[in-house]
């Protein structure tokens, strides 16, 4: 790959049409959903070919692991920000949930319903693995002033997915929580199931991110 300023035109032009065609992308997801992703229409949205299309994304596939790879990337990239910047677990719940709504539709396609017949590959899951580190990178920094559950002794045993770090069983844990509760929350909101229920679901958000540091 050429350095950063150093593309030469052709490259520059394969670069500018990938962009074009994940836009596009984007566009068919928010309309009907990752499942109904067609390189065809898109081609045809673009005025080109099926097969000069299919020189850029080799397959729908293709293209659905390069919009994952953008949105991990773009969380982690958040969440590296806010961390360098001293965000501690609550700070980077509140960038999470502004990350979320800026971008729904980015949000599901990863954190969402999977698309039937896809499976990321390994580099992808790297990158989630960075935001999960992280999270338990904060929850390290917490105090830890509850007894050890048996949940905690369980992930002494079986922590292969967080191997490298050195985080206690506790922050494991809290990790864990953390995260599902975090998500539980996201999701419900940004499918629409607060709605008409008259409270705010930024104050439940908050009183949930108070409740989870103050564990």
């Amino acid at each position: 790959m050429a350095e950063a300023g150093t593309e030469t035109p052709r490259e520059r032009y394969r670069a500018q049409v990938r962009t074009e065609i994940k836009e596009h992308a984007w566009g068919q997801i928010a309309t009907a959903g990752a499942s109904a992703l067609s390189l065809n229409a898109i081609a045809k949205q673009m005025g080109m070919s099926g097969p000069a299309l299919y020189r850029y994304f080799a397959n729908r596939d293709e293209l659905i692991t390069a919009l994952i790879t953008d949105a991990y990337g773009s969380l982690a990239e958040t969440f590296r920000v806010a961390a360098g910047s001293g965000a501690d677990l609550a700070g980077l719940a509140h960038v999470l949930r502004a990350w979320a709504l800026e971008d729904p539709q980015r949000y599901f396609l990863i954190y969402g319903t999977p698309v039937p017949g896809y499976h990321a590959p390994d580099d992808v899951t790297r990158i989630a693995s960075e935001i999960m580190t992280i999270l338990l990178d904060a929850c390290a920094a917490l105090p830890s002033g509850r007894p050890a559950t048996p949940f905690d002794a369980h992930l002494e045993d079986h922590r292969q997915w967080a191997a490298e770090h050195p985080a206690s069983a506790a922050a494991l844990h809290r990790g864990l929580v953390s995260w599902t509760r975090l998500h539980g929350m996201l999701s419900l909101e940004l499918a629409g199931h607060f709605t008409g229920m008259g409270f705010d679901p930024a104050r439940l958000f908050a009183a949930e991110v108070d409740d989870l540091t103050a564990r």
